[in-house]
């Protein structure tokens, strides 16, 4: 069996020059992709550019930019620029983002989801492919085209994982990127979602899936457990309700109740997972000595075509390195 990884970032990480650095060794190790997130911080696109000319062989991704925060003109156009200065290495990840951020950054109200971003997608995919603009709130204007060569091979992965925006990303993506995804029911959702592409339209291409979980490696197991439940029960309980309800819906309500409980005033670096709640916490990390690390992300390979996983922000560069080594696929 071909090993597939890739290396993924939180938001929160906005330390510039580690995230370089995280994306050579990575290509350095043979990772697969290396993922760019995209919140409140570092704008990812001129961050996805200056990887892209560090390195020669990695795949970049975008993972993911707000369906809120551009037009889909301008994500065309930034796709086909970073698919130019890539040499082809670079996939368009978009996604509904939450209402947190869509309203109290982006100052846009976080209406129908689901809809916006199927129509997002199909616009971004229209201009890609060299047609013109689909026009809909100014449909008197002259429709224009992307001025500078189609790239309809850029590939379009969607972060999704309500039943609706995972049904778009069935439907219309290239690649399905579901974030704390738990790893024992991963298989099956992604085998009833090629059941929904199927149906949608046989002839498309199979959909790739990529996810993993929140990884640590540290000399000292104890610490890379409170530093991966941290980042677990900050997803869980600072972030909206799209993460925790996702989780309680994958079979675990009870632990993301306890998670909550445990954190009545979320922080970052303090986020806990109680005992009682470690299920969740074996379901969506792997953290431990380099050598758990390296035996337990063999779980994962089975689950998804890619398993790429998610680096706690703020990692000192030891940990992180110690991390990106133990997870890679040789």
């Amino acid at each position: 069996m071909t090993i597939r990884r890739g290396v993924g970032l939180t938001p929160m990480e906005t330390r510039r020059e580690v995230i370089l650095d995280a994306a050579v060794l990575a290509e350095e190790l043979g990772y697969e992709t290396f993922a760019v997130p995209e919140g409140w911080g570092l704008d990812s696109t001129p961050l996805v550019t200056e990887i892209a000319l560090r390195t020669n062989r990695i795949h970049l991704t975008s993972a993911v930019l707000s369906i809120w925060g551009r037009t889909p003109a301008t994500l065309a156009m930034t796709a086909a620029t970073l698919h130019q200065v890539s040499g082809g290495r670079y996939a368009l990840g978009l996604g509904a983002s939450t209402k947190a951020l869509a309203e109290g950054f982006h100052d846009t109200p976080f209406e129908h989801p689901a809809a916006k971003l199927r129509e997002v997608v199909t616009q971004v995919r229209t201009l890609l492919s060299g047609e013109p603009a689909a026009l809909r709130r100014a449909p008197q204007a002259h429709s224009l085209r992307l001025n500078q060569t189609a790239a309809p091979e850029v590939p379009l992965w969607i972060g999704a994982l309500g039943p609706q925006t995972t049904r778009v990303a069935a439907e219309l993506g290239d690649g399905w990127i579901p974030a704390l995804a738990a790893r024992d029911g991963l298989a099956s959702w992604a085998a009833a979602l090629a059941r929904v592409r199927e149906h949608h339209d046989p002839g498309l291409a199979r959909l790739t899936v990529a996810s993993g979980p929140i990884a640590v490696a540290a000399e000292d197991p104890g610490l890379a457990r409170d530093i991966a439940a941290a980042c677990a029960a900050w997803y869980l309980t600072a972030m909206g309700d799209v993460y925790a309800r996702s989780v309680a819906e994958q079979g675990y309500a009870e632990q993301v109740k306890e998670i909550i409980a445990a954190n009545p005033r979320p922080n970052p670096r303090r986020a806990m997972v109680p005992p009682s709640a470690q299920p969740v916490l074996d379901q969506l990390a792997v953290y431990g000595s380099s050598e758990q690390v390296r035996g337990d992300i063999k779980r994962w390979d089975d689950a998804v075509d890619i398993v790429s996983i998610l680096l706690p922000p703020g990692l000192p560069w030891p940990i992180m390195e110690a991390t990106i080594r133990a997870a890679a696929p040789r």
